[in-house]
Order: C-alpha cells, then structure tokens, then sequence
C-alpha cells in the first residue's frame, strides 16, 4: 500500500521499487483526504495508477478501496476501462461501502447521512451497476441510488468478462455481495484492542465468509481472500519478524494474500524502509517456498 501523498518524482521510485521487490500487487487510497493525514498532501487515486502503471510492467495495481461515496458508476466505469487498457489488464478493482459521515470524505462533499443498512444498499447498487456497466455495451439501471441508461462501454476492459473486483466486507451482508460479484475478498478486520482479539475476529469472519460463499454456490478455492495486516493494532513492517509472523498467521486461516504499508517516517505506519527491503529479500522467498 503505497499513500498517494507525494509529488509523482518521489512517489516514483516506490511504485518501481514495489515490482522490483517482488511482490504481487500494490494499492493506493481513493479517497478524498484521509484521517490525520487530511491537512498534507494528497493526490487522486485513478492519475496515480494510471502513471504507476506506465512505469511497471508486471505488478498488479488496485484501489484500496474505491467507494461509492464520491463517484458515480457510469463515469467511474469509464475510468476503469481506461486504467485497464493503460495497464494492459493489470488493475484490480478493490471497492467498500465507504464509512460514515464523520470521515472526510462525505463531509466535504455534503453528503447525505446515512445509515448502516442505507450505505449497504447504496454500496450494494454500485458494485452491481459497475458489473452490469463493465460487462455490457448500452447498460440499463435503475435503483434508489443509481442510474444509467443506454450507457456505453466500448472498447471494453482488457480482462475478460471484465476486471476482477476485491469487495471489502466486515460484516455478513457486505461478504454475501462480496461472494456474489468478487475475485477476491478484503478484510481489515472487526477491531480488537489486543492482537489476539483482533485475530480471533479475522478467524470469525473467515468463517462467515465461507458460509456466504457456500450459499451463493461459489468454490471457494476460486476465490481469492487478501487481509489488510495493518488493520490490526500492530504494525506490519515494525520488523521482518512481524511481518513473517503475521502473513504465516494469515496463510493459516486460508488467506492467499497479505497487504502492508509502505514505511512513512511518521505516524501512522511509522517505519524503516530498511525492514520493507529485508522482507522482500528473505521474507517473501520464505513464504512462496512453503
């Protein structure tokens, strides 16, 4: 996870050093201005891609995590297709409900306040308005909260049927739509003031989201499930020894993929680039051997 907080000629050499390290995938924010970082610097997720792209050839790049708070299906839809194309079918789509109004982002753009259950059905519409807008030439919808009509989606994503989508999901109604329309599922987890509280709630939810996928008649095996380690009350990259120890505690509980902060010399995820180059050298060889 790289913040996208810096000027592009510093941001850079991250997004290159991310392939070159190794590892599979690297995400950056889409919001608007984030917690404590909100009075700094703060780019635009979709540009940042689109650049990060241009300098990576392997690496799969993604959202973390797109919300309907902000945007609309039908030009965020031609957004993805255009980031899909520049990468040559390397994006992934990671999208969420989006939090409450006490976050940035719905405060500065006014949004209306919603409910739990309202930000699940609005966020419900846009993941199935973006599967109909991405999968289909001249798309139709109509909800509560979206429309479309007749729109367009020539020349198509690059990936087929169309770019997969990581749904974030805490809670059961979220994973049942995340089991609907996801190549992969994200979690951060339920909270917990102590790791192992926190652990113990991941191990809760992968549970559930196993039964949802059961329900929906999904093979599990064909779904990918990716845990935000930084979700949790410990830093990931505080040393190579966390880091190895919680992406082994996330294979155990059926995880195929881990997501990290890149270091920032303040908090949050304050750290050492140093450890970042120490687990991509002895780290991540280990945990692809086993």
């Amino acid at each position: 996870m790289i913040l996208p907080e810096d000027r592009w000629w510093a941001a850079e050499p991250k997004w290159r050093a991310a392939e070159e390290y190794g590892f599979d995938h690297a995400w950056t924010y889409d919001h608007l201005g984030w917690k404590s970082l909100v009075d700094g610097p703060w780019f635009s997720a979709v540009p940042t891609l689109t650049a990060a792209a241009l300098v990576t050839s392997r690496i799969r790049l993604g959202t973390f995590v797109a919300s309907p708070i902000a945007r609309h299906p039908v030009p965020f839809a031609r957004e993805l297709i255009t980031l899909d194309d520049v990468s040559d079918g390397r994006f992934l789509l990671g999208v969420g409900a989006g939090v409450d109004n006490e976050d940035y982002d719905p405060q500065v753009i006014d949004a209306p306040k919603l409910t739990a259950r309202q930000r699940a059905d609005r966020f419900t519409e846009f993941v199935e308005a973006l599967d109909g807008l991405l999968m289909t030439d001249r798309f139709d919808y109509s909800g509560e909260y979206y429309t479309a009509v007749g729109a367009r989606n020539l020349p198509g994503t690059v990936q087929r049927p169309r770019l997969p989508f990581v749904v974030a999901a805490n809670g059961p109604r979220t994973m049942t739509l995340a089991a609907r329309f996801g190549a992969g599922w994200v979690t951060t987890g339920r909270g917990g003031s102590t790791a192992d509280e926190w652990w113990q709630g991941v191990a809760d939810q992968v549970r559930v989201f196993g039964e949802r996928l059961d329900a929906a008649g999904r093979d599990g095996s064909t779904v990918e499930r990716y845990l935000a380690l930084d979700g949790g009350p410990r830093y990931s990259l505080s040393s190579a020894a966390t880091f190895r120890e919680s992406a082994e505690r996330a294979r155990e509980l059926g995880f195929t993929d881990v997501i990290t902060h890149w270091p920032r010399s303040s908090g949050p995820y304050e750290g050492h680039e140093s450890v970042l180059e120490q687990v991509a050298e002895t780290v991540l060889p280990e945990l692809r051997e086993n």
